[in-house]
């Protein structure tokens, strides 16, 4: 899941819990909102967790020096 789906299932469960008065007999949107929250911030932190590990830099590794090749004239040879 991308960061963007999580912050929509944050937003989504957050209209279920404190934007709707529905009932509907058998769901308790509440709960479904505050599930959506939940599994929504895990996958933050997983995201921003896997993100961090990404951005690890390395140290700078030695510098490449390439040697010249001197030919003696002739085709490469």
């Amino acid at each position: 899941m991308s960061l963007g789906g999580c912050i929509i299932l944050i937003a989504a469960g957050a209209v279920l819990t404190f934007a709707t008065d529905w009932h509907i007999k058998g769901v308790n949107l509440d709960l479904v909102g505050i599930i959506f929250m939940i599994v929504g911030l895990i996958g933050v932190v997983t995201f921003s967790s896997i993100a961090r590990r990404r951005r690890v830099v390395m140290p700078p590794s030695t510098p490449v020096i390439e040697e010249e090749r001197h030919h003696r004239g002739g085709y490469g040879v």
